[in-house]
This record gives structure tokens, C-alpha cells and sequence, in this order.
């Protein structure tokens, strides 16, 4: 079944939540495509309490606060998000209107694609071993959909960063047994979560491992072992029913390569003028776009949305002109945000 909308969103990250604001204010519903399983982008996924200092009229926010401060601004347009999947493809029609479909079999009919990306989506690194990825969801995870898959299981979790460490937390209290293996004792994850795990440790209720995991065992499309090199190059071997992979996430272009834009070491050249790219319809804002005096910044990214919605505007209503009206005082801006006079 296809949804149609006027503008479908790619990248859920600042920029493209504020691309929301934007479009709604020039009256224009849109959808918003992410690859994560929340909204956020590389700024909640990667460094969540770091803090920024440069967001106008806000001396220092971490970025999920960021985050947290974009969605209530949005909340007046009712955009629809669609997390945790991946646009796969994106057809252009005669009459220049485009279906975006999805890796969840989402299908959007819009009128203008708007790719706030970033460096990318975000994929997990994988465990590199011969043969692993067959076992890919079924015995080895890369994200938790569903917690209970994992309750009564003996459970490994491979990681040092906050995540390994939030899963081990919530699942070591339902799994049948759990082990973290990391390749060193030290930990990227934050000091208390790695005190309580220290804890669970002590108490007998988990245990850890220093290695890196070089081989596996499976029957019947079962994960039974899997071989672990410590650092004098000992191998041992443990038993497991499922095994959490947390290695962190690395940014890749994805199926965006193949859509037949213009690009330049991976990112999207586009004008000035609109945030256009190469393609008519599809616009590009934030880190991914790229133009002469290009500056990677969260406020430039905010720039890049306000100038491409109203390109967006004119392009849907090519009849009508385009007026800029202020917040402070258009009375069809306040009804838009559901501000009461």
C-alpha cells in the first residue's frame, strides 16, 4: 500500500528534523525515513552527552537534549517517522513526483525527497569471521529488536562501548547465563555502567573474557562455540545459544550511490540556491550535501533546510508565489504551530 506526502525526508538526524519545521511552516506534510531505530542521527548514536556550544540563542546543550528540543519544536506538523529501516530505492515518475521505498517495505509517493543523511546511515561493524553472517539474526545480533528473543539463553555480548555494556545490564537479569568478551579490559563504556557490570561479576551472576573471537561451531543452523584468541594467543572455546555483536557503527553511503546523483567523496553536490542536486526533486541538507565554502556545522545544516523548503514550496506550487512570512507575527505561521494569540 502507498502513502503519499508531499516531501519524504532520508535522515532522521538534527538537519533533517529541522527540515520538518521548515517544510511545515510553508504548509507541507512530510515523512522521515532512518535507518536507526530512533531519531537522532550520528548525534544520539555517537556521542549523545556531547555538548555543542554552537546552536543560536543556546550557550551549551548536549545533543540528545538537541535532539529533544528539535522534536517538541516539530510536534505542530504531525510528520510520520519510519525508524529502524533503510530507504532502498527511490523511482522518479513522469510529472516529476517519486516513489521511496524502504528495506521494511514501506512505499511513500511524494512530490520532493529531501536526503538529510549525514555521512550516511549508520550500519554495525561486523564480527569478521568466516561464515558468521550466515547465522546473521538467527544466533548472531547486531541490535536488540526484541528483548525476550534473548531471555533464558546463555548469552555472549562482544563490546566495550556503552551499548554492550546497556545490554549486558538489562539482559544479565533474564538471560541463563552472560558473558562480555572485550578485546582488552579497558572500556569506551560510561564508569557506572561498567562499575555495575563489576558488580554482577562479583555477585557470580556474569562473567567477562579478554579476546577476540576467531571461529564458531554451529549445528543445524544453531550457534553452538565460538573460539576465542586471548592475548598470549591461548584459544578457548565457549558455550553459547546467542551471540550480541556491539562493535560500534560505521557510516556508509548505502543505496544512495546507485540513485544517479552527482556526488564527491561521497557526498551530494548541490546549489547554492536551493540545496538541489543534480536530479530535480531531490535535495540534499547537513554534512552529505556539499557546494563551494562548504561548512560541516549543525547551523549551516539549518541554513541548507530553510532555503530548500522553500524551493520545495515553489516546485510543488509552481503557480503561486512563495511569500516569506515571520513567526513573530503572520497569523497563518502561529495558526500552523498552534500558537493561540
Amino acid at each position: 500500500m502507498t502513502t503519499e506526502t508531499d516531501v519524504v525526508i532520508v535522515g532522521a538526524g538534527p538537519c533533517g528534523l529541522f527540515q520538518i519545521f521548515e517544510l511545515g511552516l510553508l504548509g507541507l506534510k512530510a515523512h522521515i525515513v532512518d535507518a536507526l531505530p530512533k531519531p537522532g542521527g550520528q548525534c544520539t548514536e555517537l556521542y549523545p552527552d556531547k555538548p555543542i556550544y554552537d546552536i543560536p540563542a543556546i550557550p551549551v546543550c548536549d545533543a540528545q537534549d538537541l535532539v529533544t528540543r528539535l522534536m517538541k519544536q516539530i510536534e505542530p506538523f504531525g510528520a510520520t517517522f519510519h525508524l529502524d529501516q533503510q530507504v532502498t530505492g527511490v523511482q522518479k515518475h513522469e510529472g516529476g513526483s517519486f516513489t521511496v521505498t524502504t528495506s521494511a517495505g514501506t512505499e511513500l509517493r511524494c512530490k520532493a525527497v529531501v536526503i538529510a543523511g549525514g555521512v550516511g546511515s549508520f550500519q554495525p561493524m561486523p564480527l569478521r569471521v568466516d561464515g558468521i553472517d550466515d547465522l546473521h539474526d538467527r544466533c548472531v545480533f547486531y541490535r536488540v529488536k526484541d528483548p525476550r528473543v534473548h531471555y533464558g539463553k546463555d548469552l555472549i555480548v562482544l563490546g566495550g562501548g556503552d551499548s554492550a555494556f546497556d545490554w549486558v545490564l538489562e539482559l544479565a537479569q533474564h538471560a541463563k547465563s552472560m558473558m562480555l568478551i572485550h578485546r582488552s579490559d579497558k572500556f569506551r563504556a560510561a564508569p557506572a555502567s561498567v562499575a555495575k557490570m563489576e558488580a554482577l561479576i562479583a555477585a557470580g551472576k556474569m562473567k567477562f573474557a579478554v579476546g577476540n573471537v576467531v571461529g564458531f561451531e554451529a549445528e543445524g543452523g544453531a550457534l553452538k562455540k565460538i573460539e576465542v584468541r586471548a592475548t598470549d594467543e591461548s584459544l578457548s572455546k565457549f558455550d553459547l545459544d546467542h551471540l550480541l555483536v556491539f562493535f560500534g557503527l560505521s557510516p556508509k553511503l548505502g543505496p544512495i550511490a546507485d540513485w544517479g546523483l552527482d556526488l564527491d567523496k561521497n557526498q551530494i553536490t548541490t546549489d547554492t540556491e536551493k540545496f538541489e542536486s543534480n536530479v530535480p526533486g531531490i535535495y540534499a541538507v547537513g554534512d552529505i550535501a556539499t557546494y563551494p565554502g562548504k561548512k560541516k556545522l549543525i547551523l549551516s545544516g539549518f541554513h541548507e533546510a530553510a532555503l530548500a523548503a522553500f524551493a520545495i514550496k515553489a516546485r510543488i506550487e509552481p503557480d503561486k508565489k512563495v511569500h516569506l512570512q515571520y513567526t513573530t507575527t503572520s497569523p497563518i505561521m502561529h495558526q500552523r504551530l498552534g500558537v493561540k494569540d
